[in-house]
């Protein structure tokens, strides 16, 4: 069965106000975000007056993976805490989460609109970062969908990635099981110092199943498929399933078009059933993530694909911090690739062998680019380590894109002016905080591109032998 189409109009929440089980515990406020399959409110817990954060999540499989990923992850200081949650008999369910003020794309706005940031806190920003995704990736979690607006800040300055709902949890060599317990590196590298500990989450005592609403304590979701084996790279644990279209303002559609969805050319790249058998193929969808942070290999099409994708994002956030705009503001993802290919070059064999074998490759073509403007064009009066460090996570072939871990101990971060401490982070006031309520386009408002939104512009389409095309953009 297809997916829903993304909703055009604001609804009310389906089923919160009437859950004796949610409404006996929280007082709920006011409604924060809202996206095709979820509602967010801010929300008062009654027995201690805690702000909480209540994520309704219409969508089984989006809810479940959050879950997952958030229970394996509970003891990290830079992700979003779970407090407990709560499943519904028509399987969609209630998310308690620790309640942020703001984002690091507020942040980056108000920065933009006052003296920008120093190098310390864009150090210490990064860092942050950086320990969020590396807690992942050592716990085989592939987040999907890094952007500013998934990293949570804190009052005090503690950054926390959030919005799970597109993660994977997969196994393969190089990285660590999810039941392994691994630190991050000595807490005496500079890097570290300053970070708040992590909160333990709090334990919710399991209740009568027979409830309409019953509040699930952590470490109990059921587990699907191996989980200590490690798999060959290739290999997940996991499928798309047909329901995994992304929400509204928090993945893709912040920044994609309904033609992006709608449009049978290259539909590859925005099905949810594979060319190689669907769901039961273990291959993922490339309509993963916002657009503007996507890895080329998800525009061409790449199903079979693992963390690196995460560490093209880092890249795009990383340059962010040090020039306050976007790097690649594609209205297309036909202008995505185009704005890439403009500052990196064509992607071809040479830079990434086996490039070839992405799905869409033989289909699109561009122009040759003569003279790529390179990144340092990007970074205007930044230094060879900061241009450095982004060319690190910004190339075309995956294996060679530097881990979070790497980055960490990257002479950059641990060189005079060092980060300085989370509290000296200016953080914006709650009344300058992120609009929960936008559609995530207000994010950005200040520097789209507003041209066209299709895919098809400037095109010359190829006719091979049999049923076979390319289409060539100049």
């Amino acid at each position: 069965m297809d997916p829903p189409p993304p909703s055009t109009t604001t609804t009310k929440s389906w089923s919160i106000h009437t859950r004796p089980e949610i409404i006996t515990k929280y007082e709920i406020q006011t409604r924060i975000g809202s996206g095709t399959f979820s509602d967010v409110y801010k929300a008062r817990r009654l027995i201690d007056n805690q702000t909480v954060a209540l994520k309704e999540v219409h969508d089984y499989q989006s809810a479940f993976r959050e879950i997952e990923a958030l229970q394996t992850l509970q003891h990290s200081p830079n992700v979003v805490v779970l407090h407990e949650y709560f499943w519904s008999p028509d399987e969609d369910a209630v998310l308690v989460l620790e309640y942020l003020d703001t984002d690091l794309a507020t942040v980056l706005r108000r920065a933009k609109k006052e003296n920008g940031l120093s190098v310390g806190e864009i150090k210490r920003w990064i860092v942050q970062i950086l320990l969020a995704v590396d807690a992942c990736h050592r716990s085989s979690i592939i987040h999907r969908d890094l952007k500013p607006s998934n990293l949570l800040v804190s009052s005090d300055g503690v950054l926390k990635l959030a919005d799970f709902g597109q993660a994977r949890i997969r196994i393969a060599p190089g990285l660590v099981s999810i039941h392994d317990s691994v630190q991050p590196q000595s807490q005496e590298s500079s890097v570290y110092q300053q970070q708040k500990p992590v909160s333990e989450p709090e334990t919710v005592t399991q209740e009568n199943r027979s409830n309409p609403m019953v509040p699930i304590p952590l470490g109990t979701i059921e587990e699907y498929g191996p989980s200590d084996e490690f798999k060959s790279k290739d290999t997940f644990d996991e499928t798309d399933k047909d329901t995994n279209y992304p929400d509204a303002d928090t993945s893709c559609l912040a920044t994609c078009t309904t033609s992006d969805v709608e449009d049978d050319f290259l539909k590859s790249n925005y099905s949810y059933e594979t060319n190689d058998g669907g769901a039961e193929s273990g291959l993922l969808t490339s309509c993963v993530g916002t657009r503007w942070f996507r890895a080329p290999e998800l525009l061409f099409g790449s199903e079979n694909y693992g963390p690196e994708i995460d560490l093209w994002s880092l890249g795009c956030i990383i340059s962010e911090l040090f020039t306050l705009e976007p790097l690649f503001p594609g209205t297309s993802d036909i202008d995505q690739l185009s704005r890439i290919f403009n500052v990196l070059g064509n992607l071809n064999e040479e830079v990434w062998p086996g490039c070839a074998q992405l799905p869409d490759y033989k289909i699109i073509s561009f122009e040759k680019v003569e003279n790529p403007s390179g990144l340092a064009s990007c970074l205007p009066n930044r230094s060879q380590d900061e241009i450095s460090l982004v060319k690190k996570l910004l190339c075309f072939d995956p294996a060679g894109r530097a881990t979070a871990m790497e980055l960490l101990h990257d002479k950059y971060l641990n060189e005079d002016p060092l980060p300085v401490p989370v509290s000296e982070l200016r953080v914006p006031s709650p009344s300058h905080g992120v609009d929960h309520g936008s559609s995530g386009s207000d994010d950005w408002g200040d520097h789209r591109d507003l041209g066209s939104d299709s895919d098809f512009e400037g095109f010359d389409v190829t006719k091979g032998s049999g049923d076979d095309f390319s289409i060539r953009f100049s």
